[in-house]
């Protein structure tokens, strides 16, 4: 047995430390909700709650820090860091993004949507029905964060196509992103619909690169077969938000009466990359 191997074969005898790991969810779920109610007191004060989309990204870093931190001595160092290391830059990314996007701009239209329809109090709805349910989901998708930085196991090839998933996830959604702000900056452009670069391959090119990205940080969690079935409901959870739920969902039925839109839709993927269909035009 080489060297490596025998090394391995030491980690995955010592096992995954529970009582340490319970603690961690435990500590990682009160950073989550500390900073979202941070942000609930910001966002009363200002009376504008789009901010909490800058807290999603922040939360999962501050969920990947405090599991860096508390883990140090139960799992690999190695794995610990990269993991770590990706959300942080993965979330932190996703905050300054949507800050300098919705700087200078008034309440998002799903926020005022949803407090219109508020029963009693509006700041007691947000705070339920936004930050403490953002909270909670944050803890749940981090899970496979949260585990592999117990994992005791050394980096591997799974958890290298985990990290290479990871980076493609991030450069799509990053791209996507630039691409969007690029063809927005454009006069001429206001009122019309963005089809180009990536988004003529798939109408959702952040959400997907976010889903390719979880999918990667959940193969981190890999290593055994505990961790993998204990955190498997995370990138599920995080993957029925972007093409079901808060995500693709939400954002089409807004864009659905736009001019244009729907020639966009009829040749475009709606989540999966692929190339533009080519739409026939009937005669006459």
């Amino acid at each position: 047995m080489t060297a490596g191997a025998q090394v391995q074969a030491q980690a995955l005898s010592a096992g995954v430390d529970w009582g340490a790991l319970s603690l961690n969810l435990g500590v990682a779920a009160g950073a989550a909700f500390a900073v979202m109610l941070a942000t609930f007191a910001v966002a009363a004060v200002k009376g504008l709650h789009r901010i909490v989309d800058i807290a999603w990204g922040v939360a999962f870093a501050a969920v990947a820090l405090t599991s860096w931190l508390l883990s140090a001595g139960y799992g690999d160092d190695g794995r610990r860091l990269a993991v770590a290391a990706a959300t942080v830059v993965w979330g932190l990314r996703l905050a300054l993004h949507i800050a300098g996007r919705g700087r200078g701009h008034g309440e998002d239209p799903r926020y005022a949507r949803m407090l219109a329809r508020a029963p009693g109090s509006t700041r007691l709805y947000a705070l339920r029905k936004v930050y403490l349910l953002q909270g909670a989901l944050v803890w749940l998708v981090s899970l496979p964060v949260q585990a592999a930085s117990y994992v005791p196991v050394p980096l591997g090839p799974l958890a290298a196509a985990g990290l290479l998933l990871w980076a493609t996830g991030l450069l799509f959604e990053a791209v996507g992103d630039l691409q969007l702000a690029r063809f927005r900056e454009r006069p001429e452009h206001r009122g019309t619909i963005m089809d180009r670069g990536l988004w003529s391959w798939t109408r959702h090119p952040n959400y997907f690169g976010d889903f390719l990205v979880w999918w990667g940080l959940y193969l981190l969690a890999c290593a055994t077969w505990q961790t993998a079935a204990l955190t498997l409901v995370s990138p599920l959870v995080m993957s029925a938000l972007l093409i079901w739920g808060s995500g693709k969902r939400l954002l089409e039925a807004h864009m659905a009466d736009r001019p244009g839109y729907a020639a966009y839709a009829a040749r475009t993927s709606g989540f999966f990359p692929r190339p533009p269909r080519r739409i026939r035009r009937e005669a006459g």
